[in-house]
């Protein structure tokens, strides 16, 4: 017992103990002589997804209005970023300043302790499935790109042995018109050799758009886009007001807080006060030490994302860190009750809590 207590000693946590056994086996902050665990804060996971589109020019994209009447077919690459959604989630973190310490006795009602892996206390004496709370650090995760139609690929013999640049992109307007024109003749229905049902029909007719595009793509340019997806972890324990988050660079992408290159986007988060403060207790005063479990009574937080446009996402969600912290008499762990309760793996609230006479 004196080593046990020598330990919580040197973590610096304030003790509360009851009288408990354990029956599971070693669990993170678990031993034979008790439990140290923590209630948990809310972090703020937030997900940007960021698409960069990349346009090429077409090969042929100055002769695109002599030959396809086509105008301002742009001639220069460019690369653009742009944000297409933003997210919020709340995730658990251990909040080390709520530390608490359990004591097993053999001489009560067995008690199985469940901790998450960093020590956040889940659930006492319960069997059920308990989404175990995670936290993530600063990523970036980019999609697949998909993999274009090369054009030339539809080229024909002629067209490749043209002599000239400008013979080349004559053959392929002529190539173009041609494949429009059979593609109109199949919708009326005047072509020479029709399909012999719907699905044929189908067939054929995205066949000629797929050439007719990417035939076209050598005058007009094709245009790439991927998308990236960055997440950024803020874990806030007072109000947070006009924080910059990241900024975008239209040409650059995500780049750094104090890069001037990009436009701010900022976060704001607000305490709402749902849950009264604590009567403040003067520390000269000697106060009785209690036994039992403590869970957090969550108050709820206001996270708002916004840029020079105005507001983009906001959110509410329960907040352990603006909340208070309640007691659960240990008398509910006694030997005369089996008690199982369940803990919410984000706010540390109760979710469960049932107490059965032995049989």
């Amino acid at each position: 017992m004196r080593r046990f207590l020598s330990t919580l000693f040197v973590i610096s946590c304030s003790l509360h103990v009851f009288s408990q056994t354990l029956v599971a086996s070693y669990h993170p902050g678990v031993t034979s002589e008790g439990a140290i665990y923590y209630l948990p804060k809310t972090a703020l996971r937030i997900t940007v997804q960021v698409e960069r589109s990349s346009f090429t020019p077409g090969e042929f994209c100055k002769y695109a209005e002599r030959y396809l009447r086509m105008k301002d077919v742009i001639t220069e690459p460019a690369i653009n970023y742009s944000i297409i959604t933003i997210q919020q989630e709340p995730v658990a973190v251990a909040d080390t300043s709520k530390c608490y310490a359990i004591k097993f006795d053999a001489r009560t009602s067995a008690c199985n302790v469940r901790l998450s892996a960093d020590g956040i206390l889940l659930g006492i004496n319960t069997d059920e499935k308990i989404a175990t709370p995670w936290s993530s650090a600063v990523n970036q995760k980019k999609n697949r790109r998909k993999e274009l139609i090369n054009p030339r690929s539809y080229l024909s013999e002629e067209i490749l042995a043209a002599g000239s640049t400008a013979k080349m992109a004559e053959l392929i307007a002529q190539e173009i018109y041609e494949i429009r024109e059979s593609r109109n003749l199949l919708t009326r229905g005047q072509a020479d050799y029709m399909p012999k049902d719907g699905e044929q029909l189908r067939l054929m007719l995205n066949k000629l758009e797929e050439q007719n595009l990417a035939l076209t793509s050598l005058f007009t340019g094709v245009t790439v886009s991927d998308t990236t997806e960055y997440t950024f972890t803020i874990t806030p324990n007072k109000d947070i007001e006009n924080q910059i988050l990241f900024r975008l660079s239209d040409k650059l992408g995500i780049v750094d807080a104090d890069d001037l290159a990009g436009v701010p986007y900022y976060i704001n988060i607000e305490n709402l006060k749902t849950v009264p403060p604590v009567e403040v207790i003067d520390p000269k005063k000697k106060q009785k030490q209690a036994n039992g479990v403590y869970v957090n009574i969550p108050g709820k937080l206001r996270s708002t994302i916004s840029n020079v446009q105005g507001m983009m996402v906001s959110n509410e969600f329960p907040a352990g860190q603006f909340g208070n912290v309640e007691l659960l008499s240990g008398a509910l762990f006694n030997k005369r009750y089996t008690t199982h309760l369940q803990l919410h793996p984000i706010s540390g609230a109760v979710e469960k809590l049932q107490a059965d006479q032995p049989k």
